[in-house]
């Protein structure tokens, strides 16, 4: 085979294909017109036998020989991106642009402070913009550019070309007010039964990972209210005899800040959850957000805490 035959940016075309799904946001992601791009999809075709792209009610699906295709085509494609990228010696701080975070008011709490005074340390230029992501993940919004990262703890199915990363793990607790005539006393299953609950709701369901902890041991708990914040819940039960479930590190800064609260072990055992960030192929090698990633990543990590930590 002479390889210097092949049009290597037919390679490139593929994987552009593959990830958006989408003739239109292809020829953007190549500055081509849809029937220049048209043009290239055939001799693409023509090349590898096979339609590879055919239209559906979403936009493009790949055949099966496409995905078999992906796993090798795409990695090639994506090493000779960063190949040319770290040979461009691009200057970060320089940069000018926009970051677009989904995410819970609770991940805003923890990454915001220390991820924007990094950022502006080291790239000046960039502005930094969070969004609620309420809780489902953003298909739409990483496809067409509208969102840069997504971070939480509940994206599940997601698209087998969609870049992930576990940034960190934490635990359930059990906030409660000090003077809580039933909880407080002794914390048993049995008297977190006989409390009232709050909980957080993303979608409007009541139920969460507590009531499927506690069906497995044949229990019910009666849930009054549920809100959509993570961080307003623990002043809902102060001075009441209601219970909140949320994840130690929220209950470990409301302790910190209002001593009438405290934390407890759940009387179950309830899963962590491991929180992860989400990105597009198409922003995968860009060393801007390889930098907020990293940032991202190292700031997060140092939120291990357990309801063993106070």
């Amino acid at each position: 085979m002479n390889i210097a035959s092949k049009d290597f940016n037919l390679l490139v075309l593929f994987t552009i294909l593959y990830e958006e799904r989408s003739l239109s946001r292809s020829s953007v992601r190549m500055n081509l017109s849809q029937p220049a791009l048209s043009h290239k999809l055939k001799k693409l075709r023509q090349e590898f036998d096979d339609p590879l792209f055919v239209r559906s009610g979403h936009g493009l699906a790949p055949t099966p020989k496409a995905d078999v295709m992906a796993q090798e085509v795409c990695t090639l494609v994506k090493s000779l991106e960063g190949f040319y990228v770290r040979s461009s010696e691009e200057n970060i701080a320089g940069r000018t642009d926009t970051i677009r975070l989904y995410s819970t008011d609770f991940i805003e709490f923890m990454l915001l402070p220390d991820l924007i005074r990094r950022m502006q340390q080291k790239a000046p230029g960039v502005r930094i913009v969070t969004r609620n992501t309420t809780g489902e993940f953003p298909l739409k919004a990483l496809e067409n550019g509208d969102c840069d990262i997504a971070i939480a703890g509940f994206f599940d199915n997601l698209p087998n070309h969609f870049y992930r990363q576990a940034l960190s793990s934490f635990e359930f607790a059990v906030l409660s007010d000090r003077q809580n005539p039933y909880w407080g006393a002794a914390q048993s299953l049995k008297n977190f039964i006989r409390c009232k609950h709050v909980v957080t709701t993303l979608n409007g369901d009541l139920k969460g990972v507590m009531d499927k902890a506690l069906d497995k041991v044949g229990a019910q708990r009666e849930v009054i209210a549920g809100a959509s914040s993570f961080l307003t819940l623990p002043y809902v039960i102060r001075s009441t005899d209601l219970l909140l479930t949320c994840l130690a590190p929220i209950a470990a800064h409301i302790c910190q800040v209002e001593p009438a609260l405290a934390m407890h072990t759940p009387p179950v055992e309830t899963p962590p959850v491991t929180i992860e960030q989400v990105w597009h192929p198409r922003t995968h090698e860009d060393p801007l957000r390889c930098l907020v990633r990293s940032e991202i990543k190292a700031i997060l990590a140092d939120y291990a805490i357990t309801t063993t930590d106070l």
